[in-house]
């Protein structure tokens, strides 16, 4: 396979989780998390709040077992292509974009590991406070407000078949 074939059958196969990605990004812009949520809307809170969206989306498709396996791991390169893109539109340079991906995928997997634990204890609150408001939640309200968001969010994917949320189609 060239190289040519690779990186366009690569772009082929992510097509169609194109517009779950776009969903789960507009998601993480609404504006009540900004607004009743108190989430800083700078890049870092827009970047924490894409990132716990997704985070449980990927935990929804978890738990289908292998059965979407694939689907997770391209929508996890979605995000890495578009978290690499935006760094470069920002003017970040060649030589750091890497540290910065990488960075972001390690918040992205510490994301995953958090929620997970979280939703198994039945409350999403410590997971928040860390994850998208690093331990200095601007309210208990705005906290609340965040944390029984994906609560609801994620118990509403649960419900949701499978095939809907690899459309894109979320509560």
């Amino acid at each position: 396979m060239s190289f040519f074939q690779r990186i366009f059958g690569e772009a082929k196969q992510r097509e169609p989780l194109q517009p779950l990605y776009r969903a789960i990004v507009a998601k993480g812009r609404e504006p009540a998390w900004y607004r009743d949520g108190q989430v800083p809307d700078t890049l870092d809170g827009r970047f924490d709040m894409i990132a716990a969206i997704l985070s449980l989306v990927l935990l929804r498709l978890e738990t289908e077992g292998e059965a979407t396996r694939p689907q997770s791991v391209l929508l996890t390169e979605i995000f890495i292509k578009d978290m690499d893109a935006e760094l470069r539109q920002l003017g970040v340079g060649d030589y750091v974009v890497g540290k910065h991906v990488g960075r972001m995928m390690g918040a992205l997997g510490g994301r995953l590991t958090a929620l997970r634990a979280a939703r198994a204890a039945g409350s999403l609150d410590a997971a928040v406070a860390r994850n998208v408001f690093h331990e200095a939640p601007p309210s208990d309200a705005a906290l609340a407000f965040v944390a029984s968001g994906l609560a609801g969010f994620a118990g509403a994917l649960d419900a949701m078949p499978v095939q809907d949320v690899l459309a894109g189609r979320l509560p």
